[in-house]
């Protein structure tokens, strides 16, 4: 995923030395300014969150449950205004907005509200050690105390602002450092959160470019990083000046296996939706397809039909857009070079294969199928992160896993097959932290589910318990209830007591079959 902490703002320049401005990239048009916030600014934020951080974990799980089910309540509310923020400042269409960001942050106030007394309950420990019979063990887990999130600009509610739901229902205090090409939602969401109850310090939204992200490495007791795996290498780097740990959801290529046993409707209208959502421009999109040569021609057909449909306009509302524009201007010129690249290396453009938009401004590139593809193309190597889907016609799916794992990421796929055992077969044989069956990309919409990479696609997962455990540190408890003012392995030595503790070692561990 290409993200802001390698490119400067998107019209190159700050309007002063202490503005961004913020365009609608559907137009071009710089719709807000916000502050490029300095290393001192940062750290004055995060003197206050950690002033504010012991009253807020003081609270307790209920005490914090109840301001974010207000936040619940104010995302639903305000559902209109949280899209029209989020389609100004990334151009994507109204859609996308309400079912990958809205739903996504509603559903994490009360999944978070509901869930983290479970997920961070101290926990009885048994041990089979004689030596510690009758004493306590508890493992119990606290908040770190200041996190923070550095996000992306692709969404800006779900993968900027969702990040900080759960550290704060923890106990956390957050800093979320949100892109500067979309930092707009996160400010919203900062104001809804003081609407309800949130305390001061809490929570805080340092906008600027990319020393303000390293900046705020150097301040906090955690990061969560959401982006590339170049700038997620330049993350755990300065964090290492620091031991400060690190979650990172990094950059993805997921492959989409299709069966020649595959319900090909449902396979085509899922490669088309999901390589196109928010054209192109999620880190779990299909990126790339590989089918089964039986029914390569057919999903083909399928395919192109589909994506021949789609209509890549401005969204002016529900129902008017399927495909909207691109967010960042860098981003369209890397979608281009692969296009040119595997047409230059002999695959053939079916569907879209252009750059821009009948003449207007904005960052548009036209949703494109490529096929006769291979590996020896950049578009079948490398992210896109782009409204492409390029389908290689394999032998069977022997040679279609090897591909799909012949690559350094490993973040999400999919396989399709009628035969959901076969499917589920193929889905384990596949490196990846996610992988559906008869289904793409959904796995994210189930909170309940660990989402993470394997490869270069990240440390660490969100969602699940290990979602907000990421941000506790975990303190094992031994607590003697019952006991003697000495035990028996305790000074003085003597020859017999020795003896004594030798035979009990044999008779606990040198006993029992061995081979």
């Amino acid at each position: 995923m290409a993200t802001v902490e390698e490119h400067p703002a998107t019209n190159g320049t700050a309007t002063a030395a202490e503005d961004i401005a913020v365009e609608n990239p559907a137009t071009g048009e710089v719709i807000a300014h916000v502050p490029n916030m300095t290393a001192e600014q940062v750290a004055e934020l995060a003197r206050a969150a950690r002033a504010a951080q012991p009253a807020w974990e003081a609270l307790g799980f209920e005490g914090r449950g109840r301001i974010l089910r207000r936040a619940q309540k104010w995302v639903v509310d305000n559902s209109e205004r949280v899209i029209e923020t989020i389609v100004s400042e990334t151009g994507k269409a109204y859609e996308d907005a309400l079912l990958a960001e809205v739903m996504y942050g509603a559903n994490a106030f009360g999944f978070w509200a509901k869930n983290a007394p479970g997920f961070l309950a101290d926990e009885r420990i048994k041990s089979a050690s004689p030596l510690l019979k009758g004493k306590k063990l508890v493992l119990r887990r606290r908040p770190l105390g200041v996190v923070g999130v550095i996000g992306p600009w692709n969404y800006p509610l779900t993968n900027s602002f969702g990040d900080a739901i759960p550290a704060l229902a923890a106990g956390n205090a957050v800093i979320l450092k949100p892109s500067e090409i979309t930092p707009l939602t996160s400010l919203l969401l900062a104001d809804a959160l003081r609407e309800c109850g949130l305390p001061d310090g809490v929570f805080a939204v340092a906008t600027g470019l990319g020393a303000t992200g390293a900046a705020l490495v150097d301040e906090v007791d955690m990061i969560m990083f959401t982006g590339s795996t170049a700038t997620g290498q330049k993350v755990m780097a300065k964090a290492a000046e620091t031991v400060t740990p690190v979650s990172l959801e990094l950059g993805g290529k997921d492959p989409m296996v299709v069966l020649a046993d595959a319900d090909l409707e449902r396979a085509a209208n899922h490669a088309v939706y999901y390589s196109m959502f928010n054209a192109g421009q999620t880190c779990v999109s299909i990126e790339r397809v590989y089918v089964e040569a039986p029914v390569y021609d057919e999903f083909v057909a399928k395919v192109t039909d589909k994506a021949r449909a789609l209509r890549n306009d401005r969204s002016a509302g529900p129902g008017t857009t399927e495909v909207g524009s691109m967010t960042f201007a860098p981003q369209v010129d890397i979608v281009e070079r692969h296009v040119r690249d595997a047409v230059d290396k002999g695959a053939r453009v079916i569907v879209g294969g252009e750059r821009g938009h009948d003449g207007q401004s904005g960052y548009w590139f036209e949703p494109t199928v490529l096929v006769d593809v291979d590996h020896t193309m950049d578009c079948m190597r490398e992210e896109t992160f782009g409204p492409t889907l390029p389908i290689m016609k394999v032998p069977d799916a022997e040679e279609a896993i090897r591909l799909a794992n012949d690559s350094p990421y490993g973040l999400g796929a999919a396989v399709f097959s009628k035969d959901v055992a076969r499917g589920e077969a193929v889905a384990r044989r596949i490196e990846a932290g996610a992988v559906c069956v008869n289904d793409a990309l959904v796995n994210y919409s189930a909170l309940e589910l660990p989402m993470g990479g394997a490869k270069t696609s990240g440390i660490g997962s969100r969602h699940g318990a290990d979602g907000i455990r990421k941000y506790t540190q975990q303190q094992a408890l031994l607590v003697s209830r019952l006991h003697p003012k000495k035990d028996i392995h305790m000074y003085p030595y003597s020859a017999k007591m020795t003896g004594r503790l030798g035979k009990l070692v044999r008779l606990l561990y040198g006993r029992g079959k061995r081979d």
